[in-house]
């Protein structure tokens, strides 16, 4: 019977062991009568209950049983007393009645318990309180009968209930220890056949159980157990009730059992882990090996434009992303075996070491492939990008070269020209940056097969070479289309350059031709002081006239040359309808005043001859100085030279222009004066002589 059973029969404390004892060692059994009628049932279920406690060499030594009736009714009294008889005769051998002040009616205990002791089989007695201590120690009776013995009945109670449940866990934890320890060194085979029967755990917690015990110990050796701190030290459960042996026995089977139960734990814990381990590497090699490897085998293309390869990417990049999660698992598993490694159990060790093996292997090649795929896409992505900027680079130049020329000089079409030159450069390095990027993506492809399970990827590869090659060749012929259409753009801009240097040189010719129709009207105005002087300045004349008809010439070849140059750019030439009349009409206004300088230098020339003739003695030729014909013509021609030099000189378009400023003109025309008149006079000395002696 246990304490937590009969839990509210007990704490009305109907009766009790308080621990005393007589003299003859015998435990003392107080029944607490009270005013209340006593149900028999329930006090007859404590005695069974208390005298279930104590030990049977305890019990040899009889009880004494104090039957406290000050407060009951005596026929109550009588009927306990009675019941002793049937619940524990044997072990009864004194009853002491505690009879009240006032003492029952002699009618009423008129019944001698002392006659009926051979028929009870143990002596009653009716004593007053305090004349228990005749047949008790006061040290052992309990204050309600003048002893000094301290009892706690709640104390006691949950103490019992400690102690009883202490011992039915610990002898079912015990159980089941034993059959768990018990199973576990058995055989493998056998252990494979109750592996479900063996992996049970523990109805109770061992660690509370031990703590529950080890507190109960060190309660029953401060020997508390049914005291309290100031009472008298001795206990009910001490040795005599074998108590704290069988609590240190408990716990000492407690220890053993659970220390082979958590060497057991530990065991099944170690090859829990491993099959758990070894289950993961599995799920983990399985994943790669399969699906993993599938969607990289479903992943061969490269793209054939850069949207292409960024969406193969970011489909990679989520092949990827599903890696990373097994990826994190592989790591996870490799410190664990690592750990189990380092514990030195050499008998998982091979086993630990193969996984550890087979696990990176796998892991590494999925994740070599998954490299070599996004380093594939990656080159892919730079190869369509070179790709699509040299394309837009040929569409830019191949605009350029579509578009007509339509410069404004010749340095513009240098700055065009040199433009047109260093985007074909530029051309150029984008196709070689191309080429090298397809050879390096072509390298690539090559080594594919390396990782591919084999599984045949040569169809697969054929379109991507086929993919690369194509793009390079294309770029090949765009860039040589536009180098063909650049040497013809090349030549036609040349020839524009020269066909404005032309016309700039023509123009060029007429301002030098103007500048010498300049320089001949307002400087060549001499007509010299003598004959010698002015064929000196004739011939001079002539020379300058030679230096203006190369620069008129050099002027119309070069617009010749324009004329040729816009036949064959197919465009009309500027100079035709601007430099050519103007470097016309120039030549026309320098011939003109060019035969006028002549005239007046011929003229000049034809005077001075004359005149010179007529001023100088000459005795040889009388009759050609006396020829009065020779002094009119001198005359006539000086008169014609002074008119002349008045005279401006007339354009085809009816513009004049004069030689000269009039101060020079002038200058000249005294001079031609001058000299007329020594010629006049001259021609008077002559036809008087004598006006010459009278003079003399």
């Amino acid at each position: 019977m246990e304490a937590s059973v009969i839990l509210p029969i007990l704490k009305k404390k109907l009766a009790f062991l308080s621990g005393g004892k007589d003299r003859r060692s015998g435990l003392i059994l107080t029944i607490p009568l009270c005013l209340e009628q006593t149900n028999m049932d329930e006090l007859s279920v404590t005695l069974d209950y208390l005298l279930s406690i104590p030990s049977e060499k305890c019990k040899a030594r009889g009880f004494t049983v104090i039957v406290d009736g000050r407060k009951s009714q005596w026929n109550v009294v009588k009927t306990v007393v009675v019941m002793l008889q049937n619940v524990v005769p044997a072990e009864v051998s004194l009853v002491c009645v505690v009879k009240p002040d006032e003492f029952w009616d002699k009618k009423v205990t008129h019944f001698c318990f002392w006659k009926e002791k051979d028929r009870l089989g143990f002596e009653v007695i009716l004593v007053s309180a305090n004349k228990l201590t005749r047949y008790i120690e006061p040290c052992q009776l309990t204050e309600d009968f003048g002893g000094s013995l301290t009892y706690d009945h709640m104390d006691w109670l949950n103490k019992r209930l400690v102690f009883e449940k202490f011992t039915k866990e610990s002898t079912s934890l015990l159980d089941e220890l034993a059959l768990i320890n018990n199973g576990s060194d058995k055989g493998n085979q056998q252990e494979k056949e109750r592996s479900v029967d063996l992996n049970f755990l523990p109805s109770v917690d061992p660690e509370m159980v031990l703590q529950t015990g080890h507190e109960l110990l060190s309660e029953l050796q401060q020997r508390r157990f049914n005291g309290s701190d100031g009472g008298v030290s001795w206990s009910p459960m001490d040795d005599e009730l074998l108590a704290q042996p069988q609590v240190m026995k408990l716990l000492d089977s407690l220890r053993e059992q659970y220390t082979r139960y958590q060497e057991v734990c530990r065991q099944r814990s170690k090859r829990t882990q491993l099959e758990e381990i070894q289950q993961k590497v599995m799920q983990v090699v399985n994943w790669l090996e399969g699906p993993g490897s599938e969607q990289l085998r479903a992943q061969w293309g490269i793209g054939d434009s850069i949207r292409a390869s960024q969406a193969l990417q970011q489909k990679h990049e989520e092949i990827e992303s599903q890696h990373s999660e097994w990826f994190a698992v592989y790591v996870e598993l490799n410190q664990q075996i690592a750990a189990l490694l380092n514990a030195g159990d050499e008998e998982d060790l091979v086993e630990l070491k193969s996984l550890q093996q087979q696990l990176s292997d796998v892991c590494y090649r999925q994740a070599s492939q998954l490299e070599f795929r996004q380093n594939l896409l990656q080159a892919a992505l730079e190869f369509h990008g070179v790709a699509q900027d040299l394309s837009q680079q040929l569409d830019g130049l191949l605009g350029m070269l579509c578009v007509d020329v339509a410069p404004a000089d010749g340095a513009s079409i240098q700055q065009t020209l040199k433009l047109l030159e260093e985007k074909l450069k530029s051309v150029d390095v984008g196709l070689q940056g191309l080429r090298e990027k397809g050879q390096g993506l072509l390298d690539q492809i090559s080594n594919q097969a390396s990782w591919a399970y084999g599984k045949d990827v040569t169809i697969e590869n054929k379109e991507n070479v086929d993919h690369i090659q194509g793009v390079m060749e294309d770029m090949q012929l765009r860039k040589q289309r536009c180098e063909d259409m650049v040497d013809v753009r090349r030549l036609k801009m040349l020839q524009m350059v020269q066909l404005f240097k032309c016309e700039e040189d023509a123009a060029q010719a007429v301002e030098w031709l103007s500048e010498l129709l300049d320089a001949l009207l307002k400087t060549h105005i001499r007509l010299g002081d003598d004959a010698q002087e002015t064929k000196v300045l004739l011939e001079k004349h002539r020379k300058f006239v030679d230096v203006a008809q190369s620069t008129y010439d050099y002027g119309r070849q070069l617009l010749q040359a324009t004329v040729v140059l816009c036949q064959s750019l197919r465009c009309t030439s500027r100079s035709s309808g601007d430099t050519l009349p103007r470097l016309n009409r120039v030549w026309k206004q320098f011939t003109i005043a060019s035969e006028e300088r002549v005239h007046r230098l011929e003229m000049a020339i034809a005077f001075h001859s004359n005149a010179e003739k007529i001023l100088q003695d000459c005795p040889e030729e009388p009759e050609a100085i006396n020829d009065e014909e020779q002094f009119d013509e001198i005359e006539a021609v000086g008169k014609s030279l002074l008119d002349r030099l008045t005279v401006p000189v007339v354009y085809p378009d009816g513009t004049e222009q004069y030689f000269g400023s009039p101060s020079d003109m002038a200058s000249t025309a005294e001079h031609i004066r001058d000299r007329m008149k020594l010629v006049n006079l001259k021609r008077q000395q002559l036809r008087h002589p004598e006006m010459v002696t009278t003079e003399s």
